[in-house]
């Protein structure tokens, strides 16, 4: 497969992301660091000193990282910067007030959105493209959502959730619709933030680019050359194909296996950052991603198809990545099986 190299990113700098998101989700009730887990076997495999699984399969009462996006992205879109910071406080500033939230899905930010809303007592619509599975739509509908089908793309699901009443809340970003999908990145910056060790190589699935964008900001706004490995389904490759072309440019995409990644055109707030900062990026096909949950089952690792992407990326990539012998890989694995 063809690997997305770009050695030069590693030494691009930028400003931290805020503390803000961290100290948020630190007060939500249930909140913990999700656990790094040491897979000695991989590393054998791929020849390094250590591989961790960052296992987000489990993250403040739902299967998937998305939540820490979509609670601060909620949280700045309904108060100024200087308003309530707990969950108590936000419930009380919208309590009566007939907010509805809306957004569009793959599956995990949908639910995320959906879940926050019913913990501050507020409305929400979803938008579902339709290569979304029905257990997908089911977890959204029972958090209470409204749950809207769309026959079309994912892109197509975000023109209606943005023509909808109510408050847009969106992890990507289009021109004149920033500010929250900015948020929602400041948001999973509290994931990278949670990972203790210093690593050679991140390994990030990519749908839009926003996760990939958070661990730019990370890495890039601290001492060292981390190098960042991209990875994304070859039936929906935006991001590389913006990265090969130089340009945000948007792709048609077809059904596949990881679902939470099949996106046409990354986020334009994201894209500059990947392209500035994100020095390796690769797409794996549906069968690679299969054998890679496969694989973290047998040890001991719950990851769903879109969080084993980074395992079948790191696979893919190995033979061009120069990751010392002694290096330690960490593979942010997104989401849980049935999530």
């Amino acid at each position: 497969m063809t690997v997305y190299r770009r050695p030069e990113a590693r030494f691009w700098r930028c400003p931290a992301p805020p503390t803000g998101p961290q100290a948020f989700h630190r007060g939500l009730p249930g909140y913990q660091p999700t656990p790094l887990v040491d897979v000695p076997k991989l590393a054998v495999e791929l020849g390094v000193g250590r591989v961790l699984v960052k296992d987000e399969s489990s993250r403040l009462g739902l299967p998937a990282f998305k939540v820490l996006g979509a609670s601060w992205g909620i949280r700045q879109a309904l108060v100024d910067p200087d308003g309530p910071q707990t969950l108590d406080g936000l419930r009380a500033h919208v309590s009566g007030r007939g907010i509805r939230l809306t957004t569009a899905t793959d599956g995990n930010h949908g639910r995320a959105v959906a879940h926050f809303a019913r913990l501050l007592g507020i409305s929400a619509t979803v938008f579902v493209p339709a290569a979304v599975g029905q257990p997908a739509v089911d977890a959204i509908a029972g958090e209470g959502a409204q749950v809207v089908r769309v026959d079309g793309s994912y892109d197509e699901a975000c023109r209606l959730a943005a023509a909808a009443d109510g408050i847009l809340v969106q992890d990507t970003a289009w021109d004149g619709y920033e500010e929250i999908p900015t948020a929602i990145v400041d948001g999973y910056s509290t994931l990278f933030r949670e990972i203790d060790v210093s690593p050679s190589l991140v390994v990030v699935p990519m749908g839009v680019g926003s996760l990939a964008q958070a661990a730019v900001r990370h890495y890039r706004s601290t001492p060292g050359a981390v190098s960042l490995l991209g990875v994304e389904p070859t039936h929906a490759p935006c991001v590389l194909s913006s990265l090969d072309a130089g340009r945000l440019v948007s792709i048609d995409t077809s059904a596949t296996v990881m679902a939470g990644l099949n996106c046409g055109t990354a986020s334009s707030t994201a894209f500059p950052d990947l392209l500035a900062g994100l020095d390796s990026a690769v797409a794996v096909r549906d069968e690679d991603a299969a054998q890679a949950v496969s694989d973290l089952k047998a040890l001991g690792v719950n990851a769903g198809p879109c969080g084993a992407a980074t395992l079948a990326g790191v696979r893919a990539a190995r033979p061009v990545l120069d990751i010392p012998f002694d290096g330690t890989i960490v593979l942010i694995s997104t989401e849980g099986r049935h999530a």
